[in-house]
């Protein structure tokens, strides 16, 4: 899973695992969450602007993503009267292992998708406000070999990684790339648990 970039304060260098990464991100607003703190650290009031909801809804989803590791508390801002609030941020995890169920992986790559949808839903919103927002969707079919889906691979990391400089200047924009195999490759399949699965599927 790839969400996207941003600045994150200095993590210890023991990683945490993962648990249950695809069961906690199998929510679309889950995932923006992640995401939203992966730009820069924010509290639950924070975030809550982010997600146009009150922040009370977000604790349950915030403890689902701690608990999960994927967050952890960076730390403790001083407001008014003495109190204070929880400052969340990415945590430094290992990354999950393939023993997702097939329903755990469609029920993440739904969220995927339907978050994606949500996003490129408030640009044609926000661009026919008279805002401005630029969007582009593309898809299209293309006949690859083995090599030159590992060449296409290796170009899009590359552009990725090209603009993925969490201190450059700019507007955030949500990046989604998909290569997924309409039909079944020559040779030997790569999971041979369930024919009816899709043998090749990146996001």
């Amino acid at each position: 899973m790839s969400t996207g970039g941003g600045p994150v304060p200095a993590r210890p260098p023991a990683a945490k695992a993962w648990h249950g990464v695809h069961k906690a991100l199998a929510d679309p607003l889950r995932l923006r969450l992640v995401e939203w703190l992966m730009e820069r650290p924010r509290s639950a009031r924070e975030l809550a602007d982010c997600a146009g909801l009150p922040a009370d809804r977000l604790y349950y989803h915030l403890g689902q993503l701690e608990q999960a590791g994927l967050i952890e508390v960076a730390e403790y801002r001083r407001l008014a009267r003495g109190k204070a609030e929880r400052v969340y941020a990415p945590a430094e995890a290992e990354p999950p292992g393939d023993d997702a169920s097939p329903q755990e992986t469609a029920a993440f790559l739904s969220s995927v998708l339907e978050a994606t949808a949500m996003d490129v839903t408030a640009a044609f919103q926000a661009k026919h406000a008279g805002r401005r927002r630029e969007v582009d969707l593309t898809r299209a079919a293309l006949r690859l070999t083995d090599e030159a889906l590992a060449e296409l691979r290796g170009h899009l990391s590359q552009i990725a990684a090209r603009f993925a400089e969490p201190n450059a200047e700019g507007t955030w924009t949500r990046l989604v790339l998909v290569l997924a195999d309409l039909q079944d490759r020559p040779g030997p399949a790569t999971s041979p648990s369930n024919p009816d699965e899709v043998t090749r599927r990146d996001v």
